[in-house]
């Protein structure tokens, strides 16, 4: 199974409501589709989010990306070099992990479809059925309490709550919706780099007196504040997880000998894909460390790798955070990966198992 050809399209995808964080506000999935095409007939599926204030990818970025330094290296490769192809990609330019990880997810698509089994069983196997959290948009008061009620209304048991807006007004919200959920659902507390060091622990201290208790702190301070994350860690009961303060696995070396995180935050578009994902799952369980795995703003088809990734590394991977296909207003990929409110289970199809992708709109012939 040889490359031929690497193809780009647009996705589209209305959002049942607007996303919102300390960051930024999102309305749209608005993702580039990767189509990796072989002599065989096989089409492997990846995706790219433009997360301009995370990643630094933008939409032309990414394309760019792809088209000029990424698929000159892919033409005529055969699909069982899998090392050989995702060093390749990784080593074609610097950072734009988010182009690297949507030809990375195609590359293992086609890797799996090739052996004629699901990805996740290649990757070590493992239960095919797991549970996501859902988001709770930083918002008023109110509306974010309403969106938690509605969320348990829908099943889910665990809730990511969007803060680092206001600090005052941040523990405020996560008092009400504390006593909105009367402990039906595990709260996580996500405050997007929003706050310094001493407001974290002022907000957790305000917390735990109250007697809020959260499944755990992510990424309170800025991405590059690790003594200020180590900080935070040292002097708070609740768990601190890392997530913009790492997307490679040497950062990950650095951020467990340091102590300054409890549990690592895994995302697809800030390891570059796949490769590194499975690196710095592995990483984490030879120093007992816990990971999560989340997503950006993505459809089904990048958050299905994400999916498999977790399945076959649940022995580290003990957080769910995959609830980006729940917050489109339908779901545009036919086949793949199940995506049922909290529940997501993988099919018995070969790699990702992807038969269509409705409403793409090609960007090259």
């Amino acid at each position: 199974m040889k490359i031929t050809d690497i193809q780009l399209g647009m996705l589209r995808v209305p959002l049942k409501t607007p996303f919102k964080t300390a960051l930024r506000i999102v309305d749209t999935v608005e993702d580039v589709v990767v189509l990796i095409r072989t002599d065989t007939g096989h089409t492997g599926h990846g995706e790219a989010a433009a997360t301009a204030v995370i990643t630094g990818d933008t939409l032309g970025s990414i394309i760019t990306a792809i088209d000029s330094f990424i698929k000159p290296r892919l033409i005529g490769q055969d699909v069982a070099n899998l090392n050989q192809l995702t060093a390749l990609v990784q080593s074609a330019l610097e950072r734009n992990t988010s182009a690297k990880a949507a030809v990375e997810i195609a590359l293992y698509d086609l890797w799996a479809q090739l052996y004629g089994a699901p990805l996740y069983r290649l990757l070590g196997g493992g239960d095919p059925v797991i549970t996501t959290d859902i988001t709770i948009s930083v918002d008023y008061i109110d509306k974010m309490v309403a969106d938690a009620r509605a969320a348990l209304e829908r099943g889910f048991e665990s809730l990511k709550i969007k803060v680092g807006k206001d600090l005052g007004l941040d523990i405020e919200r996560v008092k009400a919706i504390h006593a909105a959920v009367e402990g039906r659902a595990l709260l996580r507390l996500d405050a997007n780099q929003g706050w310094t060091a001493k407001q974290a622990v002022y907000a957790m201290h305000k917390l735990e007196e109250a007697g809020v208790v959260l499944e755990l702190l992510e990424q309170p301070v800025k991405a590059a504040d690790i003594e200020g994350l180590k900080y935070v860690t040292d002097r708070v009961n609740t768990p601190v997880m890392a997530d913009e303060s790492v997307f490679a696995p040497q950062q990950v070396f650095d951020l467990i000998q340091r102590r300054a995180a409890d549990i690592i935050n895994i995302k697809l578009m800030k390891t570059g894909g796949i490769s590194n994902a499975i690196r710095i799952a592995d990483i984490a369980a030879l120093y007992g460390v816990d990971c999560m795995i989340g997503c950006m703003i993505e459809s089904s088809i990048s958050v299905a790798a994400a999916v498999h990734v977790a399945v076959a590394k649940a022995d580290v991977i003990t957080r769910i955070d995959l609830d980006g296909p729940s917050l489109g207003q339908f779901n545009p990929v036919v086949g793949g990966v199940l995506f049922n409110e909290s529940e997501i289970s993988i099919p018995d199809a070969p790699g990702l198992g992807i038969q269509e992708i409705r409403g793409l709109q090609m960007l090259s012939p």
